[in-house]
């Protein structure tokens, strides 16, 4: 089976199950390490789409968070929240099937507001600055 029908197979299956029909898969040497649908409705979970579902189980399988040397496959392109989460993990390649609809559009009311307390902000600074000194 390859992994155009490993992905149609999967999108079906949420289909069925009354979610949105997008299915990812996580590739590392030519081999399928993660593959997953989305399952928000089921788990109730806004974080539980295809990509970040797919992601877990490969952080899981590799014992990592670093998926550099690996490659997703997914059927639509990745929504914002999804995105930003395969950069987090370093991610190099990302093949998808469809763009999304003109008309969907992402949905956003947040507003960043930031607060002024210096002497939280001057140590809190300090604290970022030492943690990553001692990383390198």
């Amino acid at each position: 089976m390859n992994i155009d029908e490993i992905l149609y197979n999967l999108a079906r299956k949420a289909s069925k199950k009354g979610e949105i029909p997008v299915s990812a898969i996580i590739v590392k040497n030519n081999k399928i390490i993660a593959k997953a649908y989305n399952r928000k409705n089921k788990t109730k979970n806004i974080l539980d789409h295809a990509e970040i579902i797919a992601i877990k189980k490969a952080n899981k399988k590799l014992h990592k968070w670093n998926l550099s040397d690996c490659i997703m496959y997914v059927t639509l392109k990745p929504c914002s929240m999804c995105e930003q989460i395969i950069n987090q993990t370093r991610i190099s390649k990302i093949y998808y099937y469809l763009e999304k609809p003109d008309y969907k559009k992402e949905y956003s009311n947040v507003k960043y507001l930031k607060l002024d307390n210096l002497e939280f902000k001057s140590s809190y600074q300090q604290l970022l600055s030492d943690f990553f000194k001692k990383l390198r």
